[in-house]
């Protein structure tokens, strides 16, 4: 039989001929097909009926009974029962199931790309860190996330672009400017004129003695050579912010995060286009003069109260340049942006979303989406660390990288729901030991590749592989696992959850290590032989694939 790499999709277009050969005028009815729960439901299970229910006045047992008369042949369904209130519970064939192994194997690593996005464009922004220090381990979960969600997304079928937003003006770069500037003059956070609101870390330090040495800092767009004047306010805070922003490329390097698209919040202001989006606002209708402030009527459009826009001293607070950003987004011409945020911007999505329906722009209602992910706790030897000898306040991204590794520093930041808190137990990180996750994921790939080794056969050969013989529980168990990845990437793509991958690779890897333990593999049986290892060679295929996604390595020897 042919190769079915995707039941779902298959399913889907069986029961949509037979939805339009039973009820043609009920076309626009969703079909939703998930996995059972149960082995005796079946393998997939299908609601259809109990939706036609109502607009077709029928029971939906009836329906169902309908729909499976209609349904064409096919060599994937073994054979399909209508089960409780009206579920159509479909079987799926053993020779279908063991098709897999094959399809895996020609696959190689575009098994689990789908068409989804259908190649549509997707801005995601993440990240996003105030250029004022290195990466704090908030910012690395924020960039395990979204550079996982990006994959996940690409992988799905869209057009990812991915994009860092510096907000590289306001009062946090004048504590920035404020805290260089002292330090050049040699004035320590221990003077009793050093500010509440300065920042206290080394790292200023470095960029003090930088800018006094007339460096040149060289990242991307930047080619900026300190003044080495102390008095020169200006100067200081453009070669602060630039040499910032390196160090943190130079982190996410360590992070192996890339990014296409850098946007300035100054350029906001440069160009024109916060000048342009408020008078826009306030062509809208939308706006009022109230106490020497300009408000916008973000309760036009479902906040809890009306948002100050320019303050008295004709400052404009901070969501205004999020609206003008945004304004730029949906001109570049992006039907779909996610941002990827800390939890703490939660109060801005309502105002944000308000600013860009009052443009009247044919911006949709809910643009953009969010994910928004919760702070992460560091433990080591059982206590929580909260400094770091480089920033002084806080644990860093690359203090955590350089404990652990990346592997381990991008799985256990994405490998949990960003919504959910994170404990990160450096112990833990650095185990090779079961207990954790990412090393036990990474063995099992490891294992197979030393199997495989130890038979020193032509992999071509396993293409050949009689998989009939897959008739285990074990086997029976993985094989479906392999199935199922492509839909564990749809799920991924539509709840923008990219820890499902991580969820998926760890149910993979304990399978197999308890295929593993029960079973030989280079027996004299040569049938028997090639087809286990055709079946472990597409286990490490699926597993290499699911931990690209997730940014780590797939090693073949630990």
């Amino acid at each position: 039989m042919s190769v079915v790499l995707n039941f779902k999709t298959q399913l889907h277009e069986i029961f949509t001929h037979a939805l339009r050969d039973f009820a043609p005028d009920q076309l626009n009815a969703t079909i939703n097909i998930e996995r059972t729960k149960q082995s005796s439901h079946g393998d997939y299970s299908c609601n259809l009926a109990m939706q036609l229910a109502k607009p077709m006045r029928k029971s939906p047992r009836e329906i169902a009974n309908g729909i499976i008369a209609r349904m064409p042949q096919s060599g994937v369904v073994e054979k399909v029962e209508v089960a409780g209130a009206g579920f159509i519970n479909v079987f799926i064939t053993t020779v279908a199931k063991q098709s897999v192994v094959k399809g895996v194997l020609q696959s190689g690593n575009n098994y689990g790309c789908l068409q989804v996005g259908n190649g549509r464009k997707v801005g995601v922004e993440f990240v996003s860190a105030n250029p004022t220090g290195p990466l704090h381990v908030g910012h690395g979960r924020g960039a395990a996330v979204g550079d996982c969600l990006c994959n996940v997304l690409k992988t799905a079928g869209w057009d990812v672009t991915r994009e860092f937003y510096y907000n590289d003006a306001g009062a946090q770069i004048d504590n920035l400017t404020l805290s260089v500037q002292l330090r050049c003059k040699g004035i320590t956070p221990d003077d009793p004129s050093w500010p509440e609101s300065g920042y206290r870390g080394n790292y200023i330090i470095d960029v003090a003695r930088s800018y006094m040495a007339k460096d040149r800092v060289e990242s991307d767009d930047q080619h900026i050579t300190g003044k080495g004047d102390v008095d020169d306010a200006e100067a200081i805070r453009h070669f602060a912010v630039a040499y910032l922003r390196r160090e943190q490329d130079l982190d996410l390097q360590a992070f192996q995060v890339k990014f296409d698209v850098f946007s300035l919040e100054s350029t906001l202001y440069t160009e024109g286009k916060v000048e342009e989006t408020v008078n826009k606002l306030i062509a809208s209708g939308h706006t009022y003069q109230q106490d020497d402030a300009l408000w916008l009527r973000t309760t036009d459009f479902g906040d809890d109260k009306d948002r100050v826009m320019r303050k008295s001293d004709g400052g404009y607070t901070y969501f205004v340049p999020d609206v003008a950003y945004h304004l730029d987004k949906w001109r570049r011409g992006f039907e779909r942006v996610i941002n990827e945020q800390g939890s703490d911007h939660h109060s801005t999505i309502t105002r944000v979303r308000a600013g860009l329906q009052a443009l009247s722009a044919g911006i949709p209602k809910n643009w953009p989406d969010y994910v928004l992910h919760q702070m992460v706790t560091v433990l080591k030897n059982g206590e929580e660390v909260k400094i770091s000898k480089r920033a002084g306040s806080y644990v860093t991204l690359r203090d955590l990288i350089d404990e652990v590794g990346c592997d381990a520093t991008r799985y256990f930041l994405a490998a949990r729901h960003p919504d959910s808190q994170l404990v990160f137990d450096i112990d833990l990180a650095k185990s090779q030991s079961n207990d954790n996750p990412v090393y036990y994921i990474q063995y099992a790939h490891a294992r197979i590749c030393t199997v495989l080794l130890q038979w020193g056969g032509n992999n071509a050969a396993l293409l050949k592989a009689e998989t009939e013989v897959l008739n285990s529980e074990y086997e029976t168990k993985l094989l479906q696992c392999l199935i199922d990845f492509p839909q564990v990437i749809e799920v991924a793509a539509e709840e923008l959850a990219p820890h499902l991958i991580a969820f998926y690779l760890k149910e993979l890897a304990a399978d197999f290590h308890s295929y593993y333990n029960a079973t030989r593999f280079l027996v004299e049986d040569e049938k028997i032989k090639l087809a286990r290892l055709a079946l472990i060679a597409a286990i490490a295929q699926v597993l290499k694939n699911g931990l690209a996604i997730l940014g780590v390595s797939a090693p073949e020897k630990m």
